[in-house]
């Protein structure tokens, strides 16, 4: 009886302490650790999304991702101030869905992971050896970092 309160106590003084670690840093325990910084995509992958991107994005959203109009920039301050913090699975997925805006859904999964691996390239995010997924998934750990 003894021993299983003992272990009761140490397992909630373990819970608390994580608890208290996921407080102190939100971004850490939203993303598990792991940010846009962390060399997620390939430069071949990002070469493939600057092609798509121009033919697909670059109408609205302009040559130099500063946005346009209606269309949000995405690239440099305006792109981390609108998503610095999220999840990237939310920009894949608001890519995927509802881009371009005259053909919303038009792009597919992979194709809207190498348009976020552009977008990651061009505000100088590192790359890395493994390709971004396509799958929101996967990318739901994977917090956007501040464009430096």
């Amino acid at each position: 009886m003894m021993r299983s309160r003992l272990c009761m106590v140490t397992a909630v003084a373990a819970v608390a302490a994580l608890l208290m670690a996921a407080a102190a840093s939100p971004l850490m325990a939203q993303s598990g650790g792991r940010t846009t910084n962390d060399a997620i995509y390939t430069a071949v992958q990002a070469k493939r999304g600057e092609g798509l991107y121009a033919e697909r994005c670059a109408a609205c959203h302009g040559q130099s991702l500063a946005g346009m109009e209606a269309a949000p920039a995405l690239a440099g301050p305006g792109f981390s101030a609108s998503w610095s913090g999220t999840p990237l699975s939310d920009l894949l997925e608001r890519i995927r869905i509802s881009m371009p805006q005259d053909k919303p859904g038009s792009l597919g999964r992979q194709q809207a992971a190498d348009i976020v691996a552009y977008i990651l390239s061009f505000n100088k995010a590192p790359a890395g050896q493994t390709e971004l997924p396509g799958d929101a998934d996967q990318l739901k750990t994977v917090t956007i970092a501040p464009v430096q």
